[in-house]
């Protein structure tokens, strides 16, 4: 349930970054049309997506660590998170004019710095003498929802490094033997001959693979003493 919080506060993060924040209008004189520029969240600030990806990268090291290790994921998660909510209000006039002019490309940035001598920068639409861009913000409800999603980051990086040692870690079914006592070879584990051999081989099988399902080598007891 932690992991699939964090997982959710991502994807509500990625979703409103993809939504329009703003709108770069210019009113231009006639005979030249107006414009109306929409500007997304991703526009705006584009390393949130980058902060969106560490975090889902972080979420799966979390199963993948145990220990100290684990609750150094769980600390950068909410670091993660804490910087998502902060670029929600990390946006300005000048950085929706700027978003907008490089999503028209360099062919309209261009045409502006042509017509009046203006920085390509600025120039979001025709950027004429006297039409100034205006901008208007919309993104009130966006941000709340980056606020929402990067709180529940930050709740779920809080829950891994207060319970690193409860949480569930990846199977260790088939991982290498660490210790224990191997089991001694008897007759009885040792195949005969004739049908009561074949018998017993079959046994001796399927114990082999009942005790790699176990995680135990069952080699161990066949190996010869290292002198």
């Amino acid at each position: 349930m932690i992991l699939l919080l964090g997982a959710l506060g991502a994807g509500l993060v990625f979703l409103a970054s993809r939504a329009a924040w703003a709108h770069v209008r210019t009113i231009p004189p006639r005979p030249l049309p107006a414009s109306d520029v929409a500007v997304t969240g991703a526009q705006l600030v584009p390393y949130a997506g980058a902060l969106v990806l560490a975090g889902l990268a972080t979420l799966g090291a979390v199963l993948a660590t145990r220990g100290p290790l684990r609750r150094a994921a769980g600390v950068l998660l909410a670091a993660i998170g804490a910087a998502l909510a902060g670029t929600a209000f990390s946006i300005s006039t000048a950085s929706a004019i700027s978003a907008a002019s490089a999503g028209l490309g360099p062919a309209a940035a261009s045409a502006g710095s042509v017509m009046d001598g203006s920085n390509p920068a600025a120039a979001a639409v025709p950027n004429v003498a006297g039409a100034t861009p205006h901008v208007v913000f919309s993104a009130a409800g966006w941000q709340a929802m980056v606020v929402a999603g990067a709180v529940a980051m930050m709740c779920a990086g809080a829950l891994v490094a207060w319970r690193a040692r409860r949480l569930a870690v990846m199977s260790s079914r088939y991982d290498a033997p660490t210790g224990g006592t191997p089991r001694p070879t008897t007759a009885a584990d040792r195949p005969g001959d004739g049908v009561r051999g074949d018998r017993e081989s079959a046994a001796d099988a399927a114990s082999i693979w009942e005790a790699l399902s176990r995680g135990q080598d069952p080699t161990a007891g066949s190996r010869p003493a290292s002198f």
